[in-house]
């Protein structure tokens, strides 16, 4: 028996669940005198625009059955879709059993992952579990040396103009079109199963199953020579620095530049109002709260100006044209900018004023409020460890006065402030604010007492009548003995200490004013 030609378009098989564009689509295909297999409400649609179509129950001569759970299941169609076209005992098979050869499969699924967003109920989303689709995609992918599929609208176009081009579907196309439907599948497949494993354990199922997609190539690692890549993943958070769109840059974005924007972008959005946070290392060592954004981004550069040269910035309202002119001045280098928009003429702006312009990256995305993301992965040998996402639990009203001073208004303003900054601190952290801006920080110390040391000299003179904020409680009195002697006059810290007493004696001796909010930001 002559074989059959791969590639060549005489009979497709269409079963979509999302109906956009597939009229047209297979209006084409008929056009091209490809025949039309369909089913149920996808061969009513197309009967609708006036596109011929051969019912699958005419093929397999059993009607649809179960409430429509049984359609596709048939050697007569999984046999049109798996049989090769080169092997003669396939053929005959084909011949033998009146099976028609299937040359595209056209099928999305069922939308659990939609339906199931929208909190339906247990039964009904047993219901949107997709089984005829996901086999007749797996089949059609596996016998891609013969039959093309087609997993998503975004598709159509790429291969009708394929077909019109070359008559048929290269090998290279059908073998990119298959590893994508690989890829939905397993989606699917991952999407259901984290689905029944949340109905025990909705925090950590039993067994978890992610899928990230690579947006590109990274320069390098950490290091030159390490090779990096970064990847989104299809269920993330409803904010997603992948998504965030690339303005400006010559110079291609780095692993650490996205570890940096990062870091900015989580300490921005746990900041209230107009704010500003400069990033070095991944560390916070500007940031500011004011009434509008130029004096943000003023008093976050004020907080170390010099680390600030070559950091990252991240503000939380769009970039105007006169904070951009003032941003570009020769003086200052940031290597990445990221703000919820750019007003127009701020790219040009930036690009124009500085010899740095096309050196520094302009990344736009919107930005969330705190507290919405959920969940944070961190690799170890052999495995990962997962955790919820630091948050803010405990509020000033849930605080405890425990010194025999009260915080002035304007002490509780930069307390508060230095309170939302700290998670974002490397432990041991200590943040030294004033005015509702950094003064200074100390970060990655073994010993909690350096940390303080370290706050008050980048401080300098700013730590007078300054808050200090600590991550975790001091175990010993000397941390706050030197911040007292460096001028620091209110603290919050979680406390829980077995010497908190001594802590609080301290306190009191400086006359300095302390809250406990009983609540551990540590950032390891």
């Amino acid at each position: 028996m002559t074989p059959l030609p791969s590639g060549k378009i005489s009979r497709a098989l269409i079963a979509v669940s999302d109906k956009t564009g597939i009229a047209p689509f297979a209006a084409k295909l008929v056009e091209g005198g490809v025949e039309i297999l369909s089913t149920g409400g996808t061969a009513a649609k197309l009967r609708e625009a006036g596109i011929p179509v051969r019912e699958v129950q005419d093929v397999t001569e059993y009607p649809e059955m179960l409430g429509g759970r049984v359609k596709t299941l048939h050697p007569r169609i999984h046999g049109g879709i798996l049989a090769r076209r080169d092997l003669e005992d396939h053929l005959e098979a084909l011949e033998q059993h009146s099976i028609p050869a299937i040359d595209l499969v056209v099928v999305n699924l069922y939308p659990f992952e939609k339906r199931t967003a929208e909190g339906i109920g247990f039964d009904e989303a047993i219901e949107e579990i997709d089984i005829g689709g996901p086999a007749m995609i797996r089949a059609a992918a596996k016998n891609h040396a013969h039959v093309g599929v087609v997993v998503d609208p975004s598709q159509y176009e790429i291969v009708l103009n394929e077909i019109a081009e070359h008559g048929s579907l290269t090998t290279e196309t059908r073998r990119r079109l298959a590893r994508e439907a690989f890829v939905r599948t397993a989606a699917y497949d991952a999407a259901i199963s984290n689905w029944f494993g949340r109905q025990d354990n909705p925090e950590f199922p039993e067994a978890w199953t992610e899928q990230w997609r690579r947006v590109g190539e990274l320069r390098y690692g950490e290091n030159p020579h390490q090779s990096a890549s970064w990847y989104t993943r299809a269920d993330g958070d409803d904010f997603s620095l992948p998504d965030a769109e690339l303005l400006e840059g010559s110079k291609a974005i780095s692993y650490n530049n996205l570890l940096d924007v990062a870091a900015a972008i989580d300490c921005a959005r746990a900041l209230e109002g107009p704010a500003a946070v400069v990033v070095k290392h991944c560390l916070p060592c500007g940031a500011a709260e004011r009434s509008n954004a130029n004096d943000a981004f003023e008093a976050a550069l004020a907080g170390d100006p010099l680390s600030a040269f070559g950091g990252i910035l991240a503000l939380t309202e769009p970039l105007n044209v006169e904070l951009a002119t003032r941003i570009s001045t020769p003086d200052l280098f940031f290597e990445v900018i990221h703000a919820p928009a750019f007003e127009p003429g701020a790219v040009d702006a930036l690009r124009a004023g500085a010899k740095w312009g096309k050196s520094c990256r302009l990344l736009a995305g919107g930005s969330v409020p705190a507290g919405s993301a959920t969940t944070e992965i961190r690799s170890i040998p052999g495995g990962v460890l997962v955790q919820a996402r630091d948050g803010f639990h405990a509020t000033r009203d849930n605080f405890e006065v425990v010194t025999k001073r009260q915080p002035t208004e304007e002490e509780w303003r930069d307390l508060l402030f230095a309170w939302r900054v700290i998670p974002s601190v490397r432990s041991n952290g200590i943040l030294l604010a004033k005015n509702q801006a950094v003064v200074g920080a100390g970060a990655g110390q073994p010993s909690r007492v350096d940390s303080v040391a370290i706050a008050c000299r980048k401080a300098g003179i700013r730590s007078q009548g300054a808050a200090l904020s600590s991550d975790a409680f001091f175990p010993f009195a000397d941390g706050l003995q030197m911040a007292a002697e460096a001028g620091v006059t209110a603290v919050i810290q979680p406390g829980g200490s077995r010497r908190d007493n001594e802590v609080i004696a301290a306190a009191d001796a400086a006359d300095m004013t302390m809250v406990l909010t009983g609540e551990r930001h540590f950032k390891h």
